[in-house]
């Protein structure tokens, strides 16, 4: 665990690892998140991005400290195995795992539902079986035959995505200046904690996704520096991005709290037919961008782990003539299909979001645990360390309790799936010894 790979080039540097945590926070829920907080919270949404924003960063303070320790590809399950042991490892790797299950099943409900605007026939259950079923076969196919996603492919779907966004934002705002008859009003309902807890869950998993470029740490040129910068840089970014978009659609669209599209429904007020379309491009490019590089780089979690001897073996066998993980990508293609199909947008963006709570508290716990090390080994320390970690504990918890019971049913399957693992593990590893 403690050597660096030799294979690993060491290519990204400080703002090309921002950019990739912004392409990882970024993805097509924006597009659909703005109705869910406008039902929730009417005219307070927008204070909600901020206030949400400001927990993340706490989180990520701590994994700053935490990753500037280490120079080795593995990301959080690396962390949390050398500080907490080796089930807390295990059990963060499955968490993660079931994050990068959720989350672009997320996203691929949401592609079938702007696919949905250009071809109509698609929004019923028939519809969206063939929607998810032909997008998922088909990345399946590409990366079991082993076509990967280029640097210019993925920086296109981040241009693309982010600046969509930012047009977006400009042309709203200069709508809200020039156009007053467009105006919306917007009012400050009275909102139960109850209410303000589910909304940040909600948008836990819109912040979330950072976390999966931290496993490129043995490709990083200088991870113990940069990772913290990058971190938090990028996530200032995307809070003034989130905070912008909710602004602008619900002051410009009547009845934002209502609409499945209401980014491309505000576009096209403000612009019209033309701009709806756009929008709804934009989001099928973004949604597929997004489900793109899940299937590339998930599988490939699973694959080390099961290389490792931490995950079953049949996930490391590789295909003898394309030479891929392809039982990794099968399995993991079919887990998302299926869980976009049992699930909506809502249902799978709070599994995501819950599972992430999971793996925060771990690396809030390992901050005060790797201190006391007293090793000199990270590169970031944060002023108040404690207050950090027990803020990110009380932070993770308390959204932690806003789970549903079937999100609690899967989080406990999990959890008991990561336990017998680690159980199959000590095992193996007190059999070998004996041998």
């Amino acid at each position: 665990m403690n050597q660096t790979p030799t294979k690993l080039v060491r290519t990204i540097g400080r703002w090309s690892l921002t950019a990739l945590m912004v392409n990882s926070i970024v993805g097509v829920s924006i597009f659909k998140l703005p109705a869910d907080l406008a039902r929730n919270l009417g005219g307070w949404s927008p204070l909600s991005c901020v206030a949400a924003g400001a927990g993340i960063l706490v989180i990520a303070g701590c994994i700053a400290e935490v990753s500037s320790r280490y120079e080795e590809t593995g990301g959080l399950y690396l962390y949390a195995r050398d500080a907490l042991g080796q089930f807390a490892g295990l059990l963060v790797a499955w968490m993660t795992w079931l994050t990068r299950i959720a989350a672009p099943a997320a996203a691929a409900n949401l592609i079938w539902s702007y696919a949905a605007k250009f071809l109509p026939q698609l929004e019923n259950p028939t519809g969206k079986f063939l929607v998810l079923i032909v997008l998922m076969g088909h990345l399946a196919a590409l990366n079991c035959i082993g076509v990967k996603m280029g640097k210019n492919l993925s920086n296109l779907f981040t241009a693309v995505k982010v600046g969509f966004l930012l047009a977006f934002v400009i042309v709203g705002g200069l709508v809200l200046v020039g156009r007053p008859e467009l105006r919306v009003g917007i009012t400050l309902p009275a909102v139960s904690a109850k209410t303000w807890f589910e909304t940040m869950l909600l948008l836990v998993y819109a912040y979330g996704g950072f976390e999966g470029a931290l496993f490129v740490g043995g490709e990083s040129t200088d991870p113990k520096r940069d990772t913290p910068i990058a971190l938090l840089s990028a996530l200032a970014a995307v809070c003034l991005i989130y905070t912008a978009v909710q602004y602008v659609t619900i002051a410009t669209l009547p009845g934002a709290a209502f609409s499945e599209r209401p980014l491309a429904d505000a576009a096209q007020r403000f612009v019209g037919n033309t701009g709806a379309a756009a929008i709804a491009m934009a989001a099928l490019i973004s949604g597929y961008g997004y489900l793109s590089a899940n299937v590339l780089h998930a599988p490939r979690l699973t694959f080390a782990l099961a290389e490792q001897g931490d995950f079953p073996k049949f996930l490391a066998l590789i295909h003898p003539k394309f030479r891929t993980p392809y039982v990794s990508i099968l399995v993991y293609s079919s887990l998302v299909f299926l869980f976009a199909m049992i699930g909506n947008f809502e249902w799978n963006a709070l599994l995501s979001a819950v599972s992430r709570l999971a793996v925060y508290a771990a690396m809030a716990l390992a901050v005060p645990i790797l201190r006391n090390r007293k090793d000199g080994k990270a590169q970031f320390l944060l002023p108040v360390p404690y207050l950090f970690s027990a803020l990110g504990v009380l932070f993770s918890f308390a959204l932690a309790t806003q789970m549903g019971r079937s999100e609690f049913v899967v989080m406990a399957l999990t959890s008991a799936i990561a336990l017998a693992n680690w159980a199959a593990v000590k095992r193996r590893g007190a059999a070998q010894q004996r041998g």
